[in-house]
Parts: C-alpha cells; structure tokens; sequence
C-alpha cells in the first residue's frame, strides 16, 4: 500500500458467512475490506495519511465538522455490518500504517477482543432519555410585573411557576431512578452518560436520565415494551436502538453485570 495511504480499523469480529450488505461505504467512499487473522476479522478501510496521520489527525480532531462526517461515516460501516453479525466497534480514528500494523493490532488486544465479543454476541444496545418537560399548561415565570398588576399577583405567579417547574424535575428524577433499576434487571449491562446539554442538541426540556443498555437482541421486544409503557405528566421518555454496542465497547473489563444506579 502506497505511503500515503493508511489503514483505518471501524471494528473487529469474529469470522462470518456472508457479506457486508451492498452500498456499505467507508471513509473513502469505497467498501471496507475483511482481514481475517487467526481467529479474528478487522474491518478496514484505506484513508489519506494527509489526515489521518499522526499530527495532522491531532488538528483534525478539533474540527468538528470533520469529527462530525468521520464519526457519520465509521457509524455507517458499524452499523452495516451489524445486520450480518456481531461487531466490536473500534474507537473512532484507530489507525494503523499499513495490514501489518493491524494484525499486530489484532495479536496485542486478542485475548481482550475475545472476551469482549463473547459478551456482546447476540446483544444490541438500546438508549434511554429522560426529560422533564415542561408541561402545556405549566404558567411561566413573568420577567417583569404586568401593567396594573399588584407586586403580590406578580411574585405569586413566579412562586407558582417554579413549583411546577420544580415538580416536573422531581417526578422525572423518579421516574429515572425507578426505570434505570427496571431496565437493568431486564438488561445484560447499563450504562449512564452525562446528561445531555439540551441547548447543544436542541431537544425540549431538561435532560435527567441519558442511559444505554445492552440488551439480549432476543429479549429486546420486552424491553421496548418496558419503556414504551412508562407515563408521567411533565416527562417525556426517548427511547433509541437498537445500536451497535459503542457504550460497551470496553465490557470485557468489566463486572458481569453492572449495579443498578
């Protein structure tokens, strides 16, 4: 392979029948390629080394439209090849120089690959997000006293509006902590992220719960059902997946099971 061409890893699994399905495009735009070593199979792809090199990937990474096209694109293959199998995706940018380097890649992390897809075969993850929302009926704060209104009427109507703001929180924090338990009997593992800065992603309300969980592809339907079934006023319920396991990635060095929140 030409110098200037490297060796980009989306994920690693075990040998499979089949092909990745057609239109599965890479970073390149071209199909990625299966090296198989020994027991194990890297999902590959060939990337300038302009970009993906070593200083020039450093620079890279703090363009977020780059980061944003390349993580589009490393998700499109994971998520390809997870309809023909059970993949261990790789952290976005894992590079290698050339198909030596990524045998090398595969003979260092074996034992750990190994153990990582023993645990994610047959699993998906699935996302939870709680909101409280602000209710249609909910009374907003007054910035300011409206013409003719006593200081009393106006100091009521902002006590009133942040009880209700404060009773939609409670009742979403409830909530959270009571699905987040559900959900983990029922899951192989959860998860919980940082809360979502709903000014960054545009969703209404406040986020309290940001979840994920790898769930038995099997046993899926019943955890759906679980989610899909829960109600509150003021709370609003995201469910998203089935995914690729990103947020377990990591599992073969983890617990069997983790404690529920």
């Amino acid at each position: 392979m030409s110098t200037d061409r490297l060796r980009y890893v989306y994920a690693v699994t075990r040998p499979f029948d089949g092909v990745l399905p057609e239109g599965a495009h890479g970073i390149d735009g071209e199909p990625p390629h299966l090296l198989r070593h020994g027991d194990l199979v890297a999902v590959t792809g060939a990337v300038p080394a302009g970009e993906f090199d070593e200083a020039p990937l450093r620079a890279r990474l703090e363009d977020l439209d780059w980061l944003a096209a390349t993580a589009r694109a490393h998700d499109a293959v994971v998520a390809a090849l997870s309809t023909v199998t059970c993949p261990l995706p790789l952290r976005l940018a894992t590079v290698c120089r050339d198909d030596s380097g990524v045998r090398r890649l595969l003979e260092d992390g074996h034992d750990r690959f190994v153990r990582a897809l023993a645990r994610l075969d047959g699993r998906v993850e699935w996302g939870v997000k709680v909101y409280a929302e602000p209710g249609a009926a909910e009374e907003a704060e007054p910035a300011a006293p409206e013409p003719g209104a006593s200081g009393r009427d106006y100091l009521r109507r902002r006590l009133n509006a942040r009880r209700s703001r404060e009773g939609d929180w409670q009742r979403a924090d409830a909530l959270s902590r009571r699905l987040h338990g559900e959900l983990s009997r029922h899951a192989e593992a959860g998860t919980v992220h940082r809360p979502q800065d709903t000014r960054l992603s545009n969703a209404p309300g406040v986020n309290v719960l940001n979840a994920a969980y790898l769930v038995d592809r099997a046993r899926s339907p019943e955890f759906v059902q679980l989610v899909e079934a829960v109600s509150e006023p003021g709370v609003r319920v995201e469910l998203t997946g089935p995914w690729a396991p990103y947020s377990f990635a990591g599992i073969a060095d983890e617990a069997p099971r983790e404690a529920a929140r």
